[in-house]
């Protein structure tokens, strides 16, 4: 396992399901885990060590709210942590539409980094591990080249001769 995912509800799965459809697509091994930070600290400063120890080089960690999973992670890891801000969207919903989660993760205080993406960006999270990863993988690094080509083929593709 490379990356591991964590979030802190179950009703953040459909938003982190898409890092982990990337992460797949490029294929990646990771886990995913739903531990709260707030609500089950021990158990998750214990997940963290033990994906450590399993060999895992990222973490992507989506949160929203209080949004403190990625942070507390980032307090007891080294590892590189990219935070997911997210939106709540329920009948809880603070009206804030994630810029909470935001702030949040982005604050982070000095010596405790975590790389933050946009609001519900797990695809963009996956995207950043996968880079992270490619610094000591070949093969990796070639498949992120060969994609961002088809990415801007595409582009190029669409945008000639445009008729309205």
């Amino acid at each position: 396992m490379k990356v591991a995912i964590f979030f802190g509800s179950k009703s953040d799965k459909d938003t982190m399901k898409k890092a982990a459809d990337i992460l797949t697509e490029f294929g990646v091994d990771y886990k995913a885990y739903i531990i709260s930070a707030h609500r089950a600290g021990a158990l998750l400063k214990q997940t963290v060590e033990e994906v450590e120890k399993d060999g895992c080089q990222v973490i992507i960690a989506g949160a929203g709210l209080a949004a403190a999973l990625p942070g507390v992670i980032a307090g007891i890891t080294t590892l590189p942590v990219i935070g997911v801000p997210l939106e709540c969207v329920s009948d809880k919903s603070n009206g804030l539409g994630g810029m909470d989660a935001l702030l949040s993760i982005v604050q982070m205080p000095p010596q405790i980094p975590v790389a933050t993406v946009g609001i519900n960006s797990a695809k963009n999270a996956a995207y950043l591990a996968l880079q992270i990863l490619a610094l000591n993988d070949k093969e990796l690094s070639q498949k992120l080249k060969d994609f961002r080509k088809k990415l801007a083929d595409d582009a190029a593709a669409s945008g000639i001769d445009v008729k309205f």
